[in-house]
């Protein structure tokens, strides 16, 4: 999406993707905006191809079939261009996470389908997580955003622990927040390694409900979930 619309986790309107100032006004005319939508595009397919650190302001021009020059029209550097790219991304990227579990829910039912939504939403942008990851080692205000973003997820699935907790679910001795970080983090560095590195499990590519079912499963063990322990 170009994006007005606003990612909420609890009600709280969750961190952006890209930090925002980086980008500047939309432009006010059709053309305008065509053009600037085709550097988007073509500036996420560069940058997913050649990786970030090699992309060249060229590659973007060359690939969305405009002039040099309008680059500068719309974006000052590839910083912005990236922001524009990242953001425009995070409909995509919107998942439910641990959400809060109401009294007639299944627990299990409910941490499967947030599990499922995540890995999705990961596979379906692979590319850009692995460019993102890329990204944050080298560009610091991209790293605290993304750090921000995903203390803020994390925080949302330590709400939802705690709701589990107070409904005699979970495991009420576990800090819910140090038990979101190891779990959260477990289900990124999973999907990590089986969509951007193509981690392989007895040479084939992991199997995509084979690794829903170990995270949830791992999940709901670690909680002590009743029918997991």
């Amino acid at each position: 999406m170009e994006s007005t619309a606003h990612e909420e986790i609890d009600g709280e309107q969750a961190p952006p993707m890209a930090p925002l100032t980086h980008l500047r006004e939309p432009p006010t005319t059709k053309r305008g905006a065509r053009t600037r939508a085709a550097l988007v595009k073509a500036a996420r397919k560069v940058f997913e191809r050649d990786g970030y650190l090699d992309t060249r302001l060229t590659d973007i021009t060359k690939e969305a079939q405009c002039a040099a020059g309008s680059f500068y029209t719309y974006f000052a550097n590839k910083e912005e261009v990236l922001a524009a790219v990242l953001l425009e991304a995070q409909e995509d990227m919107m998942h439910p996470g641990m959400a809060r579990v109401e009294g007639t829910d299944d627990p299990h039912a409910v941490l499967e389908a947030s599990n499922r939504a995540y890995l999705e939403a990961y596979k379906r942008n692979a590319k850009l997580m692995g460019l993102l990851e890329q990204v944050a080692q080298v560009e610091p205000e991209f790293r605290e955003f993304r750090r921000r973003r995903a203390d803020a997820f994390i925080r949302r699935n330590a709400r939802g622990i705690a709701d589990l907790q107070a409904r005699g679910v979970a495991d009420r001795e576990i800090d819910p927040m140090m038990a979101s970080r190891a779990l959260s983090g477990m289900v990124s560095v999973m999907a990590y390694n089986a969509f951007v590195l193509g981690e392989r499990q007895e040479g084939a590519p992991v199997d995509f409900e084979e690794l829903v079912s170990t995270v949830t499963r791992l999940w709901a063990n670690a909680l002590r979930f009743p029918d997991h322990r």
